[in-house]
C-alpha cells in the first residue's frame, strides 16, 4: 500500500515541480511587435518599420500562406510535427548518435517546436544548451497549440540579413505574397532559415539552387509531390534581383505609425498607381524650382478612399525640404476657393451662370486686389468669370456673400480656415488670404463629384466615411461643374441661357446683388492683416 502511494506520489511531485519550474523560468515569448508593415490595399508592403535590432517582419498565419510552402517544409524539416510532443525521439536518438560518434555537435535532431524554442530563447551549441532548448520545447507545447507553434516558425524564422518570417522574404526576395509562391519558390523558401547567410538566392544562387533541389527531391521521395511538378520545379534557375525593401509612400508611414499601431498597418492605397506617381514626380524634381516640393492626394471621389499619396518630391531631399508632409501643412489655396462661392452664391439666389458681374478696379477701404493678368476685362458673365478665374468679380460676390458666412460654411464642410490670431474672415479670403490643408481642400473638392457633399478623406480601410453637404445637388450639376467642364473643354460657354420668365427673376436678384455691393462698398473695411492680400 505504502509503495502503491509513493508511485501515485510521485507523478503529483514531477508535475509541481514542473509547474514551479515553469513559473519560475518562464516562457519568453515575443511582446507586442515593434517591427511594423504598412499595406496597399491589396497586401503589397508600402514601408516597413524595424524593430530596435534593425530586424523587419510581415506577420502572416499559416491560412495566409501556401499549402504548398506548409508541404515542402513540413516534409524537409518535420514530417512528424502534428503527431509528436514536441521532441521526436528517432530524431533525437539518432542525432544524439551521430554527435557521439564525431566528437562534436554535428547533428542538432530538432523538430520545428525546438527550433522555435531556439529562436524564441537563444543558446550555445552544446549539451546543457541541448537540454536548456528542450525545457523551452516542453513550455511550448504545453502553453501553445501547434498552430500557434508554427505561426511563431513562419513569422520568426531567419531568412538572412534583416529579415524574419517567410512573408518579409517573399515580398524581399520573390516581390509577391506567400500565398502566391510556385513549387520551386515554396521549397526555396523552406530550406532558406537553415543557413541564411550562406544560402541567400541574392547573393549565393547556386547554393540556394542546390539547396532548394534538394528538398524538391525529398518532396518527391515521399510521394507529397508528384515527379511531374517536380520535374518542372527543378528545371526553374534561382536568378533573383538584388532584395528589395519596400519604399513606397514615406510620409504616409510615418502618419500612421504610432506607439498603438498594429504590426500590420492596412492602408487604401493603390500600390502600383503609388509607384508611377512617385517615379513621375522624381522626374519632374529638376524642372521645380529650387528649394521647392509638391505633393499629389489622389482620391477615389465616392469612397473618398486615398489611392495615392505623396507628401513631397523625395523625402531625402533636404533642400527640398522632403521631409516635410505638404498633404498635412498649412498652405495657401490661392483662388481654389472661388469655386465654392459660386456655388454658394447660386444656392443663395443672388446669381445665376448669366448674371453680370464687374470686372473692374475697385477700393475697399485699404484693401485694393487685382487680376493675375494685370487687367480688367469689365463686365463679364458669372460664368466667364468663374472659367477664367477673375479676382475681381469674386470678390464682389465675397462682399455680398459675406466673409464670415463663407468661411462658416466651409468650416461645416469640413474646411476650416487658418487665420492669423485674432484676424477675422475678411475679403482676402477668396484669393488666397487663408490657410488650408491639401487633404481639407480636396475632401472640399470632393462635393463637385459627389452631388455637393463633400468628405473627409479615409486613408486607412477601417475609417467611416464622414460627409457634409456643402452645395446643392443642383449648383454642382447644372452651374458649377458646367462651367468648370467647359474651361477644361476650351469651350466659351455651354450653359443654356434661362428661360425669359427666369432671367426676369434673376434680374431681381442681380439688382439686389448690386444693391448689396454699392452698400458695402460705402463701408470702412480693415485692411486686411499681413499676408491675406
Amino acid at each position: 500500500m505504502i509503495r502503491l502511494r509513493r508511485w501515485l506520489l510521485a507523478p503529483l511531485v514531477g508535475l509541481a515541480l514542473l509547474w514551479l519550474a515553469d513559473g519560475l523560468f518562464p516562457l519568453p515569448l515575443p511582446r507586442a511587435d515593434e517591427a511594423r508593415v504598412v499595406l496597399a490595399e491589396d497586401g503589397t508592403p508600402l514601408w516597413r518599420f524595424a524593430d530596435a535590432e534593425g530586424v523587419w517582419r510581415y506577420p502572416v498565419t499559416p491560412q495566409e500562406v501556401s499549402p504548398l510552402y506548409l508541404e515542402a517544409l513540413l516534409t524537409y524539416e518535420d514530417r512528424w510535427f502534428y503527431r509528436h510532443p514536441g521532441v521526436n525521439p528517432l530524431a533525437l536518438g539518432r542525432a544524439l548518435w551521430q554527435n557521439l560518434s564525431g566528437g562534436e555537435v554535428v547533428s542538432g535532431g530538432s523538430t520545428l517546436s525546438m527550433q522555435v524554442a531556439r529562436l524564441l530563447d537563444p543558446h550555445a551549441r552544446s549539451v546543457p544548451g541541448k537540454l536548456r532548448q528542450l525545457w523551452r520545447t516542453l513550455q511550448l507545447e504545453w502553453h501553445l497549440s501547434k498552430d500557434e507553434i508554427l505561426t511563431l516558425y513562419l513569422n520568426r524564422a531567419p531568412f538572412g540579413g534583416t529579415l524574419q518570417g517567410v512573408a518579409a522574404a517573399s515580398w524581399a526576395y520573390l516581390g509577391k505574397s506567400p500565398a502566391q509562391l510556385t513549387p520551386s519558390e515554396a521549397a526555396l523558401l523552406a530550406v532558406l532559415p537553415q543557413a541564411p547567410s550562406r544560402l541567400r538566392p541574392d547573393r549565393h544562387p547556386q547554393a540556394a539552387q542546390r539547396a532548394r533541389d534538394k528538398v524538391l527531391r525529398r518532396l518527391q521521395q515521399f510521394g507529397v509531390w508528384a515527379p511531374t511538378r517536380v520535374s518542372e520545379a527543378l528545371q526553374e534557375p534561382v536568378l533573383l534581383a538584388p532584395r528589395q525593401e519596400p519604399r513606397l509612400a514615406p510620409l504616409l508611414a510615418r502618419r500612421l505609425n504610432t506607439p498603438d499601431s498594429p504590426a500590420l498597418i492596412r492602408t487604401t492605397l493603390d500600390a502600383s498607381l503609388q509607384r508611377r506617381l512617385e517615379d513621375l514626380l522624381l522626374g519632374w524634381r529638376a524642372r521645380l524650382p529650387e528649394h521647392t516640393s509638391a505633393a499629389v492626394l489622389v482620391v477615389e471621389a465616392q469612397s473618398m478612399a486615398v489611392r495615392a499619396y505623396l507628401g513631397s518630391v523625395d523625402i531625402g531631399d533636404d533642400k527640398r525640404f522632403g521631409h516635410v508632409d505638404m498633404i498635412q501643412s498649412v498652405r495657401s489655396p490661392g483662388s481654389t476657393l472661388k469655386p465654392f462661392l459660386y456655388g454658394m452664391t447660386l444656392d443663395a439666389g443672388l446669381i445665376h451662370s448669366e448674371s453680370l458681374l464687374q470686372d473692374v478696379p475697385r477700393r475697399y477701404g485699404d484693401y485694393r486686389p487685382g487680376n493675375f493678368s494685370a487687367g480688367f476685362t469689365g463686365p463679364v458673365s458669372a460664368s466667364e468669370a468663374l472659367a477664367t478665374s477673375l479676382n475681381l468679380p469674386a470678390v464682389q460676390l465675397l462682399e455680398a456673400y459675406g466673409p464670415k458666412r463663407f468661411a462658416g460654411e466651409l468650416h461645416g464642410a469640413g474646411l476650416p480656415l487658418q487665420l492669423p490670431a485674432g484676424a477675422q474672415p475678411n475679403l482676402a479670403l477668396i484669393l488666397g488670404g487663408a490657410g488650408v490643408r491639401l487633404e481639407q481642400l480636396l475632401g472640399a473638392y470632393a462635393a463637385l463629384g459627389r452631388e455637393g457633399k463633400a468628405a473627409r478623406i479615409r486613408l486607412q480601410p477601417q475609417q467611416p466615411l464622414i460627409e457634409q453637404r456643402l452645395l446643392s445637388p443642383g449648383a454642382v450639376n447644372n452651374c458649377i461643374g458646367q462651367i468648370l467642364l467647359a474651361k477644361r473643354m476650351g469651350k466659351k460657354r455651354i450653359m443654356p441661357r434661362p428661360a425669359p420668365h427666369a432671367r426676369r427673376g434673376h434680374r431681381h436678384r442681380g439688382r439686389a446683388l448690386r444693391h448689396a455691393v454699392r452698400g458695402l462698398h460705402g463701408h470702412h473695411r480693415h485692411r486686411p492683416p499681413a499676408g491675406q492680400r
